[in-house]
This record gives C-alpha cells, structure tokens and sequence, in this order.
C-alpha cells in the first residue's frame, strides 16, 4: 500500500469546488476508485460529475491526513523527518 495525493474537482452544491486528498492504495487506479467513493458518499455526487486532474504517489511523511499518518505510523517512527523547503 502506498500513499497517493488525488487532486481535481466536483459538484458540492450548486458549484463545483476544487478538492485535494491522501488516500491509502494499492495503486493510482485504486486511489481514484476511493476518491470516487468518497466524494460521492459525502456530497452525493456521481462519479460522472468528478473531475480527477491528478493522482500521484506521494511520501507519507508529506501528509496531514490521519488515515495515512496512522497507516504508516510504524514506519514514520523510523524515518528521518523530511528536510525544511527553503524559500527564496
């Protein structure tokens, strides 16, 4: 299993809004299948009507969701923390 990052956008309402979320998946095919499972049970959408731009693999250490956090806790633990971005 490895951590993805799923961008793209769908209907919430009366408009469509842009979404961004780290799903836990075998692979990309995997990560869209959730996405589309998700968005459609929390805002009744049909996968006709999301959009997925992008769906990469991304480092667990990049990620601020819980379920990856928690699904790769064991190996977190053990991982050097990832290095500071410098801005210019």
């Amino acid at each position: 299993m490895d951590a993805y990052r799923v961008k793209g956008t769908a209907p919430m309402g009366r408009m469509r809004q842009e979404f961004t979320l780290d799903i836990v998946a075998e692979d990309s095919n995997d990560a869209e299948h959730r996405v589309y499972s998700i968005i459609g049970s929390r805002h009744k959408a049909n996968r006709r009507a999301i959009e997925i731009t992008t769906c990469d693999k991304i480092d667990p250490r990049e990620s601020n969701d819980a379920h990856v956090i928690n699904h790769f806790r064991e190996q977190l633990a053990t991982m050097d923390p990832l290095p500071e971005k410098e801005e210019e």
